[in-house]
């Protein structure tokens, strides 16, 4: 996976854990996980992004055999009982849960720390072959919301980025296998997302996949007078157009037929504008 992305790919979010943000505590048993993944599929997901560990602003971190505790049985129950064939990502900054995702069936690692909190888990994404998606964060979730500040966001973000990538390109992930991710609502303040969701396109020029992660965020509600995250489901889907006209390839997404919805059309416009 990753290299030449042909259309857009909607990642659905399925979270095990009880805390977080917009869904914790629907899909923390393993039956539950289940039907949500069967109802993602028949909304057309192409990506199942299955994480054991709250990364909502404030959150306290889970340790690693927790976090394997409720991600294995997930992975293997969809695995068995929903599709031998779906993509499953692994949302983690540890190396242990990683690896037991992926042994466990999992395709994809999917690191909002970009190496940073565990620099194994490059060497794993390269001894393995897994494709790894490596996000931008300013600090840790507890404490990423406490005064965030950039001078150029964009090109701050593309930077740290870049050095990211180069770890990972050093110790023998291929390029083709990495994404990058600017991280919206990860450390940021509102006017920061909305500059980075303006000038997405300088983050598909770096030539690797990006994948987009706004579903039900904070920072459109403060735009949208709404705070309930639920109720953010049109924002996100605006978002996703907006990305697919911009070259965004992927989009993480607790909505998934909305989101699909967005992205195919948005797609169809741009196939018929002619653009890459």
């Amino acid at each position: 996976m990753f290299g030449q992305i042909d259309k857009p790919l909607i990642m659905g979010i399925l979270n095990v854990t009880p805390d977080s943000f917009s869904d914790g505590g629907q899909y923390s048993d393993v039956e539950a996980a289940v039907r949500q993944a069967r109802r993602m599929l028949d909304e057309g997901v192409d990506i199942i992004d299955i994480g054991g560990e709250s990364t909502r602003p404030g959150a306290e971190p889970v340790a690693a055999d927790e976090q394997i505790r409720r991600v294995v049985p997930v992975v293997e129950a969809i695995r068995q009982q929903v599709s031998a064939d779906i993509p499953i990502s692994i949302d983690t900054t540890l190396s242990a849960v990683a690896r037991a995702a992926l042994e466990a069936g999992a395709d994809i690692i999917n690191d909002i720390s970009a190496g940073r909190d565990d620099e194994a888990i490059l060497a794993l994404s390269a001894e393995t072959d897994a494709p790894i998606i490596l996000m931008h964060s300013q600090g840790a979730p507890k404490t990423m919301q406490n005064n965030p500040y950039y001078d150029d966001v964009v090109q701050e973000v593309l930077a740290a980025l870049h050095r990211q990538v180069d770890a990972a390109l050093k110790v023998g992930i291929k390029k083709e296998r990495i994404a990058i991710d600017p991280g919206i609502g990860f450390g940021k303040r509102r006017q920061d997302n909305i500059d980075l969701l303006a000038h997405l396109d300088a983050f598909v020029a770096t030539g690797y996949p990006v994948l987009l992660g706004t579903s039900r965020k904070r920072f459109m509600g403060a735009i949208c007078d709404v705070s309930e995250p639920a109720e953010l489901v049109t924002a996100t889907a605006v978002t996703t157009a907006l990305g697919v006209m911009a070259g965004v390839q992927m989009f993480r997404v607790h909505d998934v037929r909305e989101n699909r919805q967005a992205a195919d059309v948005a797609w169809a416009i741009k196939q018929s504008r002619g653009t890459d």
